[in-house]
């Protein structure tokens, strides 16, 4: 199914609802239309296209809720869907938390569709990856890669008149160059809305230089280290923050920001006060929606500013019982940064670790968000300014809220991508003192 117009989307929408019975209901429909090249070993070995288009009906009476989900778009099939989602509303259990569906609202048009990543052709997503492949192999290099391009759309509808509909197009590029005998790796990660402003040969260039330098790399002993993150190793840190930053959660002690009989440290100064984080959808290096799936708008939100937390996430319910306004997750965060580059930071660090990646991130201890998880892709020893050379790989235990205690440093902000959602985020790279290596890993 083609990507809908904003007058299609509304016109079946309407559709939709003409057959419901139900005391209320709500419709959401997404497309997307993606592309996507995979390489390993230097060779493309798999490349194709997918278009799919979901349609979600939820039907309410009372306060019991039926959910039903079809990808069909006749007549026949949308009545279909209405009427099984009604069954199923008076088969369920009242939910005692259920809200009643939004009035009609008031978004800001998003920015986040760019004509020419829509317009992308296969020629073009071709290109793009055979210029990665030629620098791998310049370099004596095997490299195995991945380039993905979506475009697409999301509109919902209710009966109580809320429409929202929304455009959208990205490009995800990553790729990881290893040395012809194994012993040495490196990894860059780029993610747009807009494809012109991927380079997939820089990013290349980048991984495959760091592949030949983490060759024969040392072991050195487990310990409290300085450490340059860069904003990919920084991101799936920092991402776990945002996650936890739930009121519920705090209210009721399951989070790292509650307190000792039902209190939470909302606005307590918990972070160095350079640490600054906020979500804006309209921010021209990381649009995002500015409405989410239940129908709240997305405004721009200060998380965390000088160090203090300054809101928590709220869905409609919980913030029902605070009597507080319903503040929704946002898709992306953005955490302001320095001036510096990161050679500018690792210039000025007399004995440090540089961290290209940290991957495979597993909770410790809820309750101080500590975690753990290992480096991979290059991971080198800093001396008075230079790396010297690579060593192996670590585990680590640390928490993001105690990292950012142990600031010393922040580089430009830049957009990076999460190895563990694949969100986009931009963050700088980051100098912390005092991070925690617990034992030495086998990874390359």
């Amino acid at each position: 199914m083609p990507i809908l117009t904003k007058d299609e989307a509304q016109a079946l929408l309407k559709k939709v609802l003409s057959y419901s019975k139900a005391e209320q209901c709500e419709v959401n429909i997404s497309g997307v239309d993606s592309g996507n090249i995979r390489y390993a070993r230097n060779a493309v070995s798999t490349s194709g296209s997918v278009s799919q288009t979901t349609l979600v009906v939820s039907s309410a009476f009372g306060k019991k809720l039926g959910t039903a989900t079809i990808n069909e778009f006749d007549d026949a099939s949308l009545e279909k869907v209405v009427r099984r989602a009604e069954e199923l509303a008076q088969l369920a259990p009242e939910n005692p938390e259920f809200v009643p569906f939004l009035e009609p609202q008031k978004y800001t048009d998003a920015i986040t569709y760019v004509p020419a990543t829509a317009a992308i052709t296969p020629k073009q997503r071709t290109d793009a990856v055979a210029q990665s492949l030629q620098v791998s192999k310049d370099n004596k290099q095997v490299a195995a890669g991945f380039l993905e391009d979506n475009k697409g759309f999301a509109a919902m509808m209710n009966s109580k008149g809320l429409f929202a509909y929304n455009t959208f197009t990205n490009v995800n590029f990553s790729v990881t160059a290893r040395t012809t005998d194994g012993t040495g790796s490196g990894y860059a990660t780029r993610g747009y809305n807009d494809f012109t402003k991927l380079d997939t040969k820089a990013a290349t260039e980048i991984a495959t230089q760091k592949s030949m330098k983490s060759a024969a790399a040392k072991a050195i002993e487990p310990g409290k280290y300085t450490v340059i993150l860069e904003p990919a190793a920084a991101a799936v840190l920092l991402e776990r923050i945002l996650f936890d930053l739930d009121a519920r959660q705090a209210d009721e002690g399951r989070s790292s920001f509650s307190k000792a009989g039902g209190k939470t440290r909302l606005g307590e100064k918990l972070m160095d006060e350079r640490v600054n984080i906020y979500s804006d959808p309209l921010h021209p290096d990381l649009p995002t929606s500015t409405w989410t799936g239940d129908g709240r708008p997305q405004e721009k939100t200060t998380w965390i500013e000088k160090g203090v937390v300054k809101n928590f996430t709220y869905s409609r319910y919980w913030a029902q019982q605070k009597g507080v306004k319903a503040i929704p997750a946002p898709d992306s965060f953005i955490m302001e940064g320095g001036t510096k580059s990161l050679q500018d930071l690792i210039a000025g660090t007399k004995k440090g670790i540089l961290v290209t990646r940290l991957w495979y991130i597993r909770d410790v201890d809820p309750q101080t968000l500590l975690l753990t998880g290992l480096t991979r892709d290059g991971t080198f020893y800093i001396e008075n300014g230079k790396i010297m050379h690579p060593i192996k790989n670590f585990r680590f235990n640390e928490s993001p809220i105690i990292m950012l205690n142990n600031l010393e440093e922040l580089g430009k902000a830049e957009r990076t991508v999460s190895v563990e959602s694949n969100n986009n985020y931009l963050i700088p790279p980051m100098k912390i003192r005092d991070f925690t290596f617990t034992s030495l890993s086998d990874a390359i």
